[in-house]
């Protein structure tokens, strides 16, 4: 399906003008096609499958034009977020930007080569997102359901925006708060990457609003638990697995609760030596691969390291346990529990069957899981740094 909407849309836009066509229509198709994972596609599937649907042929085929439009969307967000960091590499080659930058090295102007690489950067982009929602435009919705899609996608857009400002606010702010870390990391990423499809999947089906309300929070954890792993990559990461440079986040001074919460940890245990490494180090554009170990270690001494992925496992209990809760087809439910460890980057056993008991913290029983306090929040350790012992995350 997405072959073929991405064939259409590039004979069009050849048919318009070649040179256009050639340098940013079928580059846009080339990245979108090639690499990625599909996750947004395989929730929204699966959500839909979940809740009884894909047994009729029309609406199996709606819901691969719905896939198609959401990696478009990615393909848009990707293409934009590279822009803005100035990225060099994404998925093992060259960003868009950079490839026509060197494609127009030799223009008579100087410099105009990397001026083009930006422009087509970001009408590709744009181009993306149009081709984005003519796709879900022309589908044929029974009227409730289209109603819910739209205003699902319409939503879903305007989060992705409101996301990558608050990302490049915080850097230039120099924010190192942990809650808008969160919120940025909802925001720019775990909803669209999996809360919203889960929810365009839903719609689709016709499912009830518990049904809905279940799978909307499971992905929410799921999706939080996928930035963060992405935080841990973007610190940690080997660049022939992740396909983007390792160091980046930090080299740009990006807002992530990994390292803020390392800040926490360094300042309230008095650890001067850690501070003034991320002091020094995070948001330097010359970052050294020395100051890139030096980071690193105080992530890992701090407890900061070990926190995420703490709260990484929790979090893919509490999106288990949203699954669990819900009326769903059983194959599907279970597709749906290995997708959510698999962008968590945390083993099947991680999941388990069912939430996590609630644990009592100073005298107070934890909220159970689904309660909107566990949202968003790590560790009481994570807001306490000065406590010893293994931190335990909230319910």
């Amino acid at each position: 399906m997405l072959a073929d909407v991405l064939r259409e849309r590039t004979r069009s836009a050849r048919g318009l003008d070649g040179v256009f066509g050639c340098d940013v229509a079928e580059r846009v198709a080339r990245f979108t096609l090639d690499g990625g994972k599909r996750m947004r596609s395989q929730f929204l599937w699966w959500a839909m499958r979940a809740c009884g649907g894909g047994q009729d042929p029309e609406q199996a085929h709606g819901a691969l034009r719905i896939a198609a439009a959401l990696e478009l969307l990615q393909t848009c967000a990707l293409v934009h977020d590279d822009l803005l960091d100035a990225s060099r590499l994404r998925r093992g080659r060259p960003t868009l930007q950079a490839d026509i930058a060197t494609q127009y090295a030799a223009a008579r102007r100087p410099g105009a080569g990397e001026a083009l690489g930006v422009a087509a950067a970001l009408l590709g982009g744009d181009l993306a997102l149009a081709w984005a929602d003519d796709t879900l435009a022309e589908l044929e919705l029974p009227a409730r359901t289209g109603r819910r899609i739209r205003e699902t996608w319409a939503a879903m857009r305007t989060e992705m925006a409101a996301g990558q400002y608050l990302d490049l606010h915080a850097q230039a702010t120099g924010s190192a708060s942990l809650s808008d870390a969160i919120r940025i990391a909802r925001l720019k990423s775990a909803l669209y990457s999996v809360e919203r499809p889960l929810a365009l999947g839903a719609a689709l089906a016709g499912a009830d609003e518990t049904s809905t309300r279940a799978l909307r929070a499971a992905g929410r954890s799921a999706g939080i638990a996928f930035q963060l792993r992405d935080d841990l990559h973007g610190a940690f990461g080997d660049p022939g697995r992740t396909g983007k440079p390792s160091g980046d986040d930090i080299r740009q001074g990006k807002l992530t609760s990994l390292v803020a919460v390392a800040r926490a940890r360094a300042a309230a245990n008095g650890d001067a030596a850690s501070l003034a490494v991320l002091d020094d180090c995070v948001g330097s554009p010359s970052l050294s691969p020395e100051d890139l170990t030096a980071v690193r270690h105080a992530l890992v001494v701090t407890g900061a390291r070990a926190a995420v992925e703490t709260k990484i496992v929790r979090l893919v209990q509490h999106s288990t346990h949203h699954l669990d809760s819900a009326d769903l087809e059983p194959l599907a439910r279970r597709r749906l529990h290995a997708l959510v460890c698999a962008v968590a980057g945390a083993p099947a056993t991680a999941a388990g069957s069912s939430a996590p008991r609630a644990t009592a913290t100073a005298g107070r029983t934890s909220p159970p899981p689904g309660s909107h306090r566990h949202q968003g929040a790590l560790a009481p350790a994570d807001r306490h740094p000065g406590r010893r012992g293994t931190p335990k995350p909230r319910s």
